[in-house]
């Protein structure tokens, strides 16, 4: 299938039974995202204490207005993501109603109109596998897949966790009694519940020949006792593995949730109801090693939230009414972890493949980050929305999780390889529903029958909702087009850090309507017209015959024709030294002074413009500084204290572009990234990301060429075989 997407997309794209999947869920998310209509709502936050307070009672409380004369408040789930309108029968507040409401309940007496008591039971989660450790460490650590990979690769190697790569979440019995062992020496035997915990899952084909990931040996070494042999993301790790792994063999954590319902009149009669829940932690249990983290807000709420002892008919005496709006937010974009959890449940992919699918997604420019979150391209949209047309079938979930169990049946012998793979590609009459490319001729026969039918302009154009404009994928990048219109005024780029959700209506007339970036700043004393441009390495000046890059203090909106016309001087002679030239330029890394093939950095722009020979033969006279020994440039930003080496994070300009820094590790800026909006915790993440990588690996220096000897004289020519690029190759 990839070479449809060459033909019919761009080059360089793939197709893949599990990479395809993966980009079709982000893509789903944001075609969700770009179809939502966000809708406002408000509500009443009211604050109370107890007429008569018991002693070590919290003074006050907060509630929830959530009924108005015995009609129910609109929330966030009452309103249609797709018109952005309540449902049912609620009561949506807008902002006079809820703060002329705040108002009329100033002051009247209220009280507890019933409370409702839940005991409170949570189990503990199951030793890691694969894909929760994944999970969990982005979410608790924020590494990518790959990251998580790799430092568990070398806790492995190193023998301080056993293998990383599994579906079990079973524990030996050795392990059972290390974790039981030394749950009740560190907490107390009430926290080691008398049988040992055993989880199960009802995976097909799951490796059961792994146990789960789990702090390795017959005893295991607390995280304090092994802090001096690891990294420090080796111990942010192998600490989550030792907490999981204990945890799972502690009680469960008991407690207690209190809902209470309060009720109060206003003055203008209207029969006003506010609720608040809490929840008391009695028994602590796994709790006390170990807290697992969510992407879900809904889940957050577990946290203590301390309430008075209250009864019914208790009086209560309110102390403020605030109205708060609020708007309805689009379903969150997939980050790593919560895209790992999506392909987990669909039964798609296996925990070796998890990593590699995540970096392969983004090293095809399908996906980039913009913080944690999965953000897909215009081109992942085009290639999606192809299969999706002409070859659904393979990025349906439940084919692709069909395929998957068949390769477990080929695994464990249960089906022949070279037979399924036949059926497959060419064909065979009489397939279940299942394997429904088999029967229409086989994959071969699908690719032959559809490769014609593809329009490749309809493929790379996506409509803008009605707004009549396209989003054309072109070789150079995505740009929008009104509709068949063929004016340049009727086109423009779409910036490469611009979200699919974020092309609104306003944003694309905004980029339809904005001028091509180019100015014209005057004449030059010849009559030459000067113009300032954006180009595809930057914005540079031009007067038809010479052109020169802005300096790194200029703009294209501030240069003015006399700034541009002295960027045209450029390069500047400055004489003769030792019979050669001697030249001020601006180069890629900044202003320099170069005779022959020796150069010299300049400390500021403005000195390529005043420096003089003389200046120039004594920087000459200087020996050149390399590396480490030339000067610094100021950074280009302060982020903040990297959380791993305690360092401050700062972002600098390097050779390949925008860079952040702890003094130690380097990390590029990626797609999305910006100087100005780059995050502590995205910062942290880059440089995770770079240690876990390792040191970069030096490639092996060719060995020069020999030189052709001289033919001898009258020696006989004979034709050479070409010799296998292998075999030219060693030496």
């Amino acid at each position: 299938v990839s070479p449809v997407l060459w033909k019919k997309v761009l080059p360089k794209l793939s197709a893949g039974r599990v990479q395809s999947v993966a980009t079709r869920i982000v893509v789903e998310r944001e075609r969700a995202r770009m179809a939502f209509h966000t809708a406002e709502y408000w509500d009443v936050d009211g604050t109370f204490s107890p007429a008569a307070p018991k002693p070590g009672d919290p003074e006050t409380f907060s509630a929830t207005l959530v009924a108005l004369d015995d009609i129910r408040i609109a929330s966030g789930r009452d309103f249609d993501s797709a018109t952005g309108r309540a449902g049912g029968d609620v009561l949506h507040l807008d902002e006079a109603g809820a703060r002329g409401l705040a108002a009329r309940l100033e002051g009247r007496p209220f009280e507890v109109k019933r409370v409702d008591e839940k005991p409170y039971r949570r189990r503990p989660y199951p030793p890691f596998m694969t894909s929760t450790l994944q999970q969990e460490a982005g979410r608790k650590l924020r590494w990518s897949s790959a990251v998580v990979m790799r430092v568990a690769q070398r806790l492995y190697e190193n023998g301080f966790i056993t293998y990383m790569r599994t579906d079990s979440t079973n524990l030996s019995g050795t392990a059972l009694a290390a974790a039981r062992s030394q749950a009740r020496e560190l907490y107390g035997d009430a926290y080691v519940p008398a049988e040992a915990r055993t989880y199960t899952r009802k995976v097909k084909n799951a490796q059961e020949a792994h146990e789960a990931i789990r702090p390795a040996g017959d005893t295991f070494r607390t995280p304090g006792a092994v802090a001096n042999q690891l990294s420090s993301d080796e111990f942010r790790l192998y600490e989550l593995i030792w907490q999981r792994t204990l945890a799972s063999q502690m009680a469960d954590a008991v407690g207690t949730t209190v809902t209470v319902r309060i009720a109060g009149e206003s003055v203008a009669q209207e029969r006003a109801e506010f609720s608040t829940s809490g929840r008391a932690i009695t028994f602590a249990g796994f709790l006390r090693a170990y807290v697992e983290d969510t992407d879900e807000q809904a889940e957050k709420d577990d946290a203590e939230k301390r309430l008075p002892q209250l009864a019914a008919r208790d009086s209560l005496t309110p102390r403020a009414f605030d109205a708060n709006g609020h708007s309805t937010s689009p379903p969150a974009r997939y980050t790593e972890p919560s895209l790992v959890k999506a392909l987990e449940e669909l039964g798609v992919g296996r925990p070796s493949t998890y990593a590699s699918i995540m970096q392969t997604i983004q090293d095809r420019g399908y996906v980039w980050k913009k913080g944690p979150a999965l953000v897909p391209s215009w081109v992942a949209f085009a290639v999606i929305g192809l299969l999706e047309s002409y070859f659904a079938r393979l990025v349906d979930y439940g084919f692709t999780a069909s395929v998957e169990n068949d390769l477990d049946d080929i695994a464990s012998g249960e089906r022949s390889r070279i037979e399924w793979l036949r059926r497959f590609y060419f064909g065979a009459e009489g397939e279940t529903e299942a394997h429904r490319i088999s029967g229409q001729g086989g994959l071969k026969r699908l690719i032959e029958d559809r490769l014609e039918q593809i329009d490749a302009r309809g493929v790379n154009s996506i409509p803008l909702g009605d707004t009549g404009v396209l989003v054309r994928v072109g070789r150079y990048g995505p740009y929008l087009q009104r509709g068949d219109s063929t004016e340049a005024s009727d086109r423009a780029s779409i910036p490469d850090d611009l979200a699919p959700d974020e092309l609104t209506p306003e944003k694309v007339e905004e980029l339809l309507s904005a001028p091509s970036g180019d100015r014209e700043l005057g004449t030059t004393d010849d009559g030459r017209e000067v113009t300032a441009k954006s180009g595809r390495y930057g914005p540079y000046v031009t007067d038809g015959e010479n052109t020169a890059s802005l300096l790194k203090t200029m703009s294209l909106d501030t240069i003015t024709q006399e700034e541009a016309v002295r960027l045209l001087t450029l390069p500047r002679t400055l004489g003769a030294l030792n019979g050669e030239d001697v030249t001020a330029q601006n180069g890629r890394y900044g202003p320099y002074v170069k005779k022959g093939t020796d150069s010299r950095s300049l400390e500021t722009e403005e000195q390529l413009f005043t420096v003089t020979l003389d200046e120039a033969t004594a920087l000459f006279a200087q020996p050149k500084l390399r590396g480490r020994q030339a000067a610094a440039a100021p950074p280009l930003r302060e982020v903040g204290v990297d959380p791993v080496s305690g360092k401050p994070m700062v972002i600098k300009d390097g050779r390949f572009g925008p860079y952040v820094t702890d003094g130690e590790s380097n990390a590029s800026l990626r797609r999305g990234d910006t100087v100005e909006e780059l995050t502590v915790d995205r910062a942290a993440e880059l440089l995770a990301d770079r240690r876990a990588r390792g040191p970069a690996k030096k490639s092996a220096k060719k060995a020069p060429a020999k030189k052709a000897g001289a033919r001898k004289a009258g020696a006989k020519k004979v034709a050479k075989k070409a010799a296998p690029k292998k075999a030219a190759a060693q030496t």
